[in-house]
């Protein structure tokens, strides 16, 4: 055993993604400066929860952090995944946040992995558990992924700010190496789908916000589906909230979607309604319906075969593929995606070449995977 080389890194953004990639490639690193200027410097509660959480699905790996959080020392060990796993994901994130890096990490686990997730399943920051459903999982189906074993069941829902919510993923091992894309095809729209959800406020919201997104979708397509799911009682969760997740689907088979939840604001943000003894007003259902609907429109317009929130896991999806040639378009590249790009070429060593496609305002890009294997199955 030779002295632990560490990848020296800063700062405390894209935490989330360089510990996914750490893990994966097997690089121990330390990450210094985590909000060291910041009024409460350190790790964020959302952090040391992902931290944790990838604690609980590998084996041997160390996490050090020192006393004011601004330093991490991280260390890999072997992914196991494993059955009836359960985490408490936190009121300060959604459960969107942890499973997109728990999706990768399962995919190249010893054992297919299914964990149980506590805390809110739709908030206006991450995506939500719907279109989790509705959209990533079907992405991993273009790589290879089994479809068996790929799910995710929401048990009960979970609005800011108290949560309450419960989610149960489960996620198989690839047979052995994920599958290079060749996805460059957007192709038209043809149907829109979509869930809305509510959660101890009327029954009727639902169909106000069906009512008003569909007031815009017809005008361009007949085919047009949303359903409800109003929860009451134990499975609705402890704060009061609705939102509404829709799904374009294309003739080639893509999924664009968007999604927006309007609850109350979590503590940290009651600050500026103290004084005032009412409750914040929480924008009209037809809003909602309407402002989804154009944010949908507006993901269609960027083209691509993905939306943008979805950039950052398909260029991690196609660098993890085995040493041949995967190409994707995608709509405008997000700050989140170049800096994905730019992880990916630290750790993996993964480079994309990059070409704008002018006639159709959109960036195909193309890369030569990295050959990733699933190590720690066992080879029967």
């Amino acid at each position: 055993m030779g002295k632990t080389v560490y990848m020296r890194l800063k700062g405390s953004h894209h935490l989330r993604q360089r510990l996914v990639l750490a893990t994966l490639s097997a690089t121990p690193i330390v990450v210094e400066e985590i909000r060291a200027d910041d009024s409460s410097p350190g790790l964020r509660s959302h952090e040391v929860s992902l931290l944790r959480l990838v604690e609980k699905v590998s084996d041997d790996c160390t996490v050090e952090i020192n006393e004011t959080g601004t330093k991490l020392r991280y260390k890999p060990g072997v992914l196991i995944g494993g059955k009836h796993l359960v985490h408490d994901c936190g009121l300060s994130r959604s459960i969107g946040y942890f499973l997109e890096p728990l999706i990768l990490l399962g995919l190249f686990g010893k054992k297919p992995l299914s964990i149980r997730l506590k805390g809110i399943t739709n908030d206006s920051k991450d995506p939500s558990v719907d279109t989790f459903r509705t959209t990533t999982l079907h992405m991993l189906k273009r790589f290879g992924v089994p479809l068996e074993g790929l799910e995710l069941k929401i048990e009960s829902r979970g609005a800011p700010p108290l949560g309450g919510g419960e989610v149960i993923l489960g996620v198989p091992i690839v047979p052995n190496t994920l599958s290079a894309a060749h996805w460059v095809d957007e192709g038209m729209v043809k149907s829109i789908r979509g869930v809305t959800f509510s959660t101890r406020v009327s029954p009727q919201i639902g169909n106000r916000m069906i009512y008003a997104a569909r007031g815009v979708f017809n005008r361009f397509i007949p085919d047009v589906h949303i359903f409800t799911d109003h929860r009451s009682g134990p499975s609705a969760g402890r704060s009061p909230g609705y939102g509404i997740s829709v799904v374009a689907e294309t003739t080639s088979g893509c999924l664009i979607s968007a999604d927006t939840t309007v609850s109350y604001p979590k503590a940290d943000e009651m600050e500026e309604f103290e004084d005032s003894d009412e409750k914040p007003e929480l924008m009209p259902p037809e809003d909602v319906g309407v402002q989804v609907a154009s944010m949908l429109l507006g993901a269609i317009e960027q083209g691509g075969v993905v939306d943008s929130t979805h950039q950052g896991l398909l260029f991690l999806l196609c660098a993890l593929c085995p040493p041949d040639v995967s190409k994707v378009r995608v709509g405008k590249l997000t700050p989140y995606g170049i800096e994905t790009l730019r992880n990916i070429s630290d750790f993996l060593g993964v480079k994309f070449v990059i070409k704008p496609d002018p006639t159709t305002d959109t960036v195909i890009l193309k890369c030569v995977g990295s050959g990733m294997k699933n190590l720690s199955r066992k080879i029967s």
